[in-house]
């Protein structure tokens, strides 16, 4: 989808809107079809949708059995996504990822190298239990999520479009994991936590997931109409007031900006890229919701799947039981009195 423009170079409001309900009657389809597989968890299925919406990628953290994995494959299926999957473990090498060069020799006995690619080449990875691999395995990706290719023996590959990776990570088993470094946790759009579902939910999971059938999803849209979504969010309208309400709220995040809680609580804060997050997906949640343009409650409400896993706490902070939630909460609060 190009930018949708008059002739004499305005932008065409028509066309917009006519996209814009285009839009939503797939993100309506997609939607009902993710629910068909996934009971409940309906902030999680929106937060994720909303970083692939946004062109993002996302981190899942949540315990084990709480079906990150068939989100991530029935979000493969819904979309038209070509999707693979990676699990990480210790041993997993940079290659294993990337792909590789191999020695090929033709009929005259000539000898030249080929390149056979790894599994990141797809539309959809999925990074299971990312934080299992080392450092120096979870920095192959690192190339690929911001910068849409890999070199590999100095040549240059250029991954698929779209492109997005859900990596998912277990909160409480910390034994033979690495922590991912803050160069890459900064490449995920969000990090959405996945919780216990509700007891409704939980319910409607036994009975449809033990019998002999299981309910599956079916594909809704293909991988060159999620572009034009995503085309489409970026040429949406944001207000100044918007503007503004993100500039403040992530510099107020950072120390030596004037916050006095946050002076004492916070060790840094969120960078520039935090901004331009927040500002993409406040304009795929205002579309998600129908709305043609975002809001600053859209803001407020993506605050903490945007901005929790680009900050760190303070010594202080941590031994007195705080955690990044309850800071990003307090300048919420202190948003919405202003």
């Amino acid at each position: 989808m190009n930018v949708m423009k008059t002739k004499d170079g305005a932008v065409d409001d028509k066309a917009i809107i006519a996209a814009a309900e285009k839009a939503l009657d797939e993100i309506a389809l997609i939607r009902k079809e993710v629910g068909k597989v996934i009971f409940g968890q309906e902030n999680v299925v929106e937060q994720t949708l909303l970083a692939v919406l946004s062109g993002g990628h996302a981190l899942l953290v949540g315990v084990p059995g709480l079906a990150k994995t068939k989100l991530v494959s029935t979000l493969g299926t819904v979309l038209g996504l070509n999707s693979s999957r990676i699990q990480f473990t210790p041993d997993l090498m940079p290659s294993d990822i990337l792909g590789s060069e191999v020695m090929d020799q033709d009929e005259n006995g000539r000898r030249s190298f080929r390149f056979v690619p790894g599994p990141i080449f797809a539309q959809l990875l999925m990074a299971d239990e990312i934080n299992r691999a080392s450092p120096r395995t979870q920095s192959a990706l690192l190339q690929a999520m911001q910068e849409y290719h890999v070199t590999v023996a100095g040549q240059r590959n250029d991954l698929p479009r779209p492109f997005h990776v859900l990596a998912t990570q277990n909160p409480l088993e910390q034994e033979g994991t690495y922590p991912l470094p803050e160069a890459q946790l900064d490449r995920f759009l969000m990090q959405v936590d996945v919780g216990y579902p509700e007891l409704a939910a939980e319910r409607q999971i036994l009975l449809e997931t033990t019998g002999m059938q299981e309910s599956g999803a079916r594909g809704v849209i293909n991988a060159r109409q999620l572009q034009d979504i995503q085309q489409l969010i970026r040429q949406m309208p944001v207000s100044e007031k918007v503007v503004d309400a993100i500039l403040s709220l992530v510099r107020s995040a950072r120390p030596g900006n004037g916050n006095a809680a946050t002076d004492k609580n916070v060790a840094w804060g969120p960078g520039p890229r935090a901004g331009q997050s927040l500002m993409l997906c406040a304009r795929a949640r205002a579309l998600y919701d129908g709305r043609l343009a975002p809001s600053i409650d859209d803001i407020m409400a993506l605050a903490e799947p945007v901005l929790q896993h680009r900050m760190a706490l303070t010594f202080a902070a941590r031994a007195e039981g705080m955690t990044v939630r309850d800071v990003i909460a307090g300048l919420v609060s202190q948003a919405k009195g202003q």
